[in-house]
């Protein structure tokens, strides 16, 4: 690999406020040496998800991302060359690789993928969003047939498929979304039933047309007003999945928590359960199997967001946070 550049986003400050572009600076280095156990990676796909800003804030599932150091981020990425036994040249896999062209992974962070077209759909469908949707939804939420789901972020990369899956699962499906164009995509394109745009600003009234009879599983994406509007409109016994919490990761002026809870979640005797999606990692395969199915059968359709180009992914994360992406969003190097 001498004489080839590695490009590498950085994180020269983290943010107070707002994430701006002014956070990131591109720099070129030396492409790395994988040392024995690692492989050398060259990205293809790099996945933009909300808990990339959050990740900032400090330590999550995962260490904090630091001022100065590469920008951490999933990706598909093709292994160049390896010094781990069970990979090889060519071989597709999935791990942190972080915002730039080359990485040297430990090939125990990393998990080889099959060799699909198109590869987008391993960082969708097939990835960590529909895999997220998939255990949240239906290992959290255990929705019943003729059950009243709920998701938030629905036009984005989980909710558009959790939405899908309910439906699936033969519930009435209403989505909440940012923008009119967003909600009649929702129930044109994807089968929702009902479709709340909370920029209207009156979610609550909204959220009880669209689902009379109340929520039996609200899957949650954003917390904040939304999760507050949602609770006292659930079912008894209802279920509330707790995948993320976007309102509050991008500089929200005074981040809250739905407010008058307690109370409710004793009297409808809810349950409320935060996951992430390696709690689920031995059931994968089984996942995998029923995604494939329902994308072959033209059950489930896959909206992706593809920009181009190193140099705009952090422009193309400070548009995720903003709701400006319809499904998946990634970067193709």
């Amino acid at each position: 690999m001498s004489g080839t550049v590695n490009r590498q986003i950085l994180l020269v400050e983290k943010p107070s406020g707002k994430l701006g572009p002014e956070h990131f600076k591109m720099v070129e280095g030396a492409v790395p040496e994988p040392k024995d156990g690692e492989a050398l990676l060259r990205v293809r796909y790099i996945s933009l998800d909300a808990a990339n800003r959050a990740w900032m804030h400090g330590a999550t599932y995962r260490s904090a991302v630091e001022a100065n150091s590469v920008m951490a981020g999933g990706g598909i990425a093709e292994v160049v060359s390896s010094k781990a036994p069970g990979l090889a040249a060519g071989d597709i896999v999935f791990g942190d690789t972080g915002w730039q062209d080359y990485a040297a992974v430990p090939a125990k962070h990393l998990n080889k993928m099959p060799k699909l077209e198109p590869l987008t759909h391993l960082l969708s469908v097939f990835g960590i969003a529909g895999l997220t949707a998939y255990f949240g939804l239906l290992e959290i939420g255990k929705p019943k047939e003729g059950e009243t789901v709920v998701v938030s972020a629905a036009a984005g990369s989980v909710g558009s498929i959790v939405g899908q899956i309910a439906k699936i699962k033969g519930c009435r499906v209403v989505g909440i979304a940012g923008g009119a164009d967003k909600c009649n995509w929702l129930m044109s394109e994807l089968g929702f039933d009902a479709a709340v745009d909370y920029k209207d600003g009156a979610t609550f009234k909204a959220l009880r047309a669209a689902a009379p009879k109340g929520i039996d599983v609200y899957f949650d994406n954003v917390g904040g007003d939304i999760l507050e509007a949602c609770i006292p409109q659930m079912t008894n016994f209802g279920r509330i999945a707790c995948c993320g919490a976007v309102s509050q990761y991008d500089g929200a002026p005074s981040p809250h928590g739905p407010r008058g809870v307690p109370g409710l979640i004793v009297v409808k005797r809810l349950i409320m359960q935060g996951f992430i999606v390696m709690d689920f990692a031995k059931q994968y395969d089984r996942a995998l199997t029923d995604l494939q199915g329902w994308v072959k059968s033209g059950k489930l359709k896959v909206q992706e967001d593809v920009i181009d180009g190193l140099a705009n992914t952090p422009k193309a994360l400070i548009g995720l946070l903003a709701g400006e992406n319809r499904g998946k969003r990634m970067v193709k190097l």
